[in-house]
């Protein structure tokens, strides 16, 4: 399967498709960036441990600091030295000796794929793991309730995610005066973590959350059938803006494209296949009433917002010859004027390619028959032509021998059209 895109994901999703795939690649777009905060405070635990250190007499400060450094968090070597003289985290009691032999003996306790500490930064590596276990899920043969499962885990995901930042952040994310039936203190739900002031995601990441989240209530309050082909579009914007916010808040090193890769399939996407299947499924009233009052309140902008649905076109490419034979998938740009037009385009493409005599016997027969060989080599020098990134040609199937695509041609006998008496 080739695949040719403009946007950071493939996923063979859109609200009408027969089936659907989603997977998260490695991409670049470009991010403004956004400012940081790294949080160099210690939690009650480990402001016990060091009181336990500084207690055995056999670490200096600049040694306690190496315990609790991490990539998610510098340490200031003053905080050790506040704890030391009493006047950081004075009401904390030191951890005994069995307690600090045990922090001890199982450090560093870290998540060998990201580094993360595993106590320290657990909020953040179980975001990270709900969010690719929705992902799997989503992708499993044989499961017909996909989507709600997705749905359900993802929003886990996105709590811990936040809960994660607005910790670092210094933001305090429980339920004043509201505790658990054990008596427990109350985290924000998802729904409070992005109604406060203080939540960093954009307004468009926002709108595909509050859809998932009221999915998420009719999933639970309400049997469901098949809703994938209706939904997934936005799970594939939750997918990228996931991602994105890992990326952006805690460093790119904690993307998940490299677990989450595009993921294979064993759909063909045929017309009658369509046709067959959209007759066979028919959403839940109480869903597509949901879907219907939540877009109802939207505007045009936040419809098209890619972070709140992405749409994509799926394109079956032909060649003339089995071997040259492949199947892509094509993400349209949200902004170009077929993602305008059309939600799912299916088109037979036919990529025509040239060896150098075909370019120079078109240049002849356009009436340009002093165009040779020696020109073309010159215009391709100038050009760059043959770095795959222009889009010119690629290395063909026989022998290793370049070709030329219709980008190319166009662009010789323009060339030839500017420069007329030359090569007339």
């Amino acid at each position: 399967m080739a695949v040719e895109t403009d946007l950071a994901a493939v996923a063979v999703a859109n609200e009408e498709n027969d089936d659907i795939e989603i997977g998260i690649i490695g991409a670049e777009i470009e991010k403004p960036k956004v400012k940081r905060r790294r949080g160099n405070t210690l939690e009650k635990w480990e402001a016990a441990l060091v009181k336990a250190m500084i207690r055995r007499k056999t670490y200096n400060d600049q040694d306690i600091l190496s315990y609790f450094t991490r990539p998610t968090r510098t340490v200031n070597h003053r905080l050790i030295g506040e704890i030391r003289t009493g006047s950081k985290h004075k009401a904390v009691k030191a951890a005994d000796d069995e307690g600090l032999d045990a922090f001890l003996s199982t450090w560093p306790d870290i998540d060998h794929e990201t580094g993360l500490s595993v106590r320290g930064d657990e909020l953040l590596i179980k975001a990270r793991e709900a969010m690719i276990a929705a992902v799997h899920t989503f992708n499993s043969a044989g499961l017909t309730f996909r989507a709600e499962l997705f749905v359900v885990t993802a929003i886990i995901a996105w709590t811990y995610l936040l809960h994660a930042y607005f910790k670092r952040e210094g933001v305090t994310y429980i339920y004043k005066g509201s505790k658990t039936p054990n008596g427990q203190d109350r985290f924000w739900d998802l729904a409070q973590c992005l109604d406060t002031g203080k939540c960093p995601l954009s307004p468009g990441v926002k709108t595909n959350l509050r859809f998932l989240i009221g999915l998420r209530n009719e999933i639970e309050h309400q049997s469901t059938s098949r809703i994938d082909d209706a939904v997934g579009a936005e799970l594939q914007s939750c997918c990228l803006n996931f991602n994105d916010a890992l990326r952006t808040y805690f460093g790119h090193q904690f993307g998940l494209e490299k677990r989450l890769p595009i993921a294979l399939q064993f759909v063909s996407f045929g017309m009658d296949q369509r046709t067959a299947l959209k007759k066979a499924s028919s959403l839940p009233v109480h869903v597509s009433s949901f879907i219907s009052a939540f877009e109802h309140d939207l505007t045009e902008e936040q419809v098209k917002d890619p972070a709140f649905r992405l749409k994509v076109a799926f394109v079956p490419i032909a060649a003339k010859k089995a071997a040259g034979a492949d199947q892509a998938v094509v993400v349209v740009s949200p902004v170009s004027d077929l993602a305008e037009q059309v939600e799912v385009v299916f088109k037979e493409v036919n990529r025509t390619r040239y060896i150098r005599q075909d370019i120079l016997d078109k240049a002849a027969e356009a009436g340009f028959p002093k165009f040779g060989a020696g020109a073309h080599t010159k215009l391709m020098n100038e050009l760059d032509a043959k770095n795959p990134a222009r889009g010119y040609g690629c290395v063909g199937d026989y022998k290793a021998h370049w070709v030329w695509f219709d980008k190319w041609l166009e662009t010789v006998l323009q060339h030839c059209k500017d420069n007329a008496e030359k090569y007339q």
